[in-house]
């Protein structure tokens, strides 16, 4: 389950183990070279170059190429580096941080961040068979005259008990907004426990059983039916966003809520094998 500082320096002392550790999880091992069709053939580093050549005919892999490291000049050391801190923080890390860290720009280290979490998009099985959903609100800006925050942004979550979690942020907290979500991510005849709000009492129409707990008459537990799960993953959420990020913009708040999102998900595992073997694959790179 742990994954400690020393290991990581054992594993990884320098640009090119870490270049071949990129190689073989992209790649695993290569016996057949994909021009010259030679089976058995072997890759060989390219001096000088983060590429891997064929034996017979030169041809190249790139194993860098529309990864999260593409393009970029910072040492993979340092990347692997990024992740590591990102992999055993419990609230998360903020660019400022890993500056400080990298001895990079500020600019640097804010793409790095972004990078690393586009890592930790949620691809998790559907959820079930019990689930508190709610909703909250994050950020804005307080009006003076009132004392009261405006333009919060709205964020919908369901959470399994003893299972996975999953986070939107989602343009309002009505019906026609919710209801989706639920019926795409929860399994048929689930059961769904959550407060009173109204957008989920048409829940049962659907095949659900909605189990409800009165908070505006203080009731928050009734036997098993209880929104303690979530509201405990709130609190969590909230605190480090407020602790670590500070504030949180719209435009970015929903790969904020992946990367907490997937460290509540993997809280029983070692999670820096895990994102290492993300980073090693392929996918649109983040400008």
């Amino acid at each position: 389950m742990r994954y400690t500082v020393k290991q990581f320096q054992a594993d990884y002392p320098n640009d090119d183990v870490c270049l071949d550790t990129i190689f073989q999880n992209r790649y695993g091992d290569v016996k057949d070279c994909p021009k010259c069709g030679v089976v058995d053939t072997k890759f060989y580093r390219v001096k000088a170059r983060k590429c891997y050549a064929c034996m017979h005919c030169g041809y190249q892999l790139h194993p860098l190429a529309q990864t999260i490291f593409h393009k970029s000049e910072t040492p993979l050391t340092s990347w692997f580096y990024a992740i590591y801190l990102f992999s055993v923080s419990k609230n998360g890390v903020a660019a400022k941080e890993l500056e400080r860290h990298l001895g990079v720009t500020y600019k640097t280290a804010h793409r790095m961040a972004r990078q690393i979490r586009k890592l930790m998009e949620d691809d998790s099985d559907i959820l079930g068979p019990d689930v508190e959903v709610d909703e909250t609100y994050i950020g804005g800006v307080r009006k003076l005259k009132h004392g009261k925050f405006d333009n919060k942004s709205v964020v919908f979550g369901m959470v399994e008990r003893d299972g996975q979690a999953r986070t939107f942020h989602v343009k309002s907290s009505g019906a026609r907004v919710l209801l989706p979500v639920i019926i795409r991510d929860v399994a048929p005849n689930a059961t769904i426990y959550s407060d009173e709000w109204n957008s989920y009492k048409s829940l049962p129409r659907y095949g659900y059983t909605h189990t409800t707990v009165n908070h505006s008459k203080l009731e928050y537990v009734r036997g098993i039916a209880h929104t303690n799960t979530i509201e405990g993953y709130w609190s969590q959420l909230k605190r480090s966003i407020d602790g670590t990020y500070h504030s949180v913009s719209p435009k970015y708040l929903q790969t904020y809520l992946n990367e907490f999102s997937f460290r509540y998900n993997l809280r029983g595992v070692a999670v820096y094998p895990v994102l290492l073997g993300q980073a090693s694959k392929p996918f649109a790179v983040v400008s």
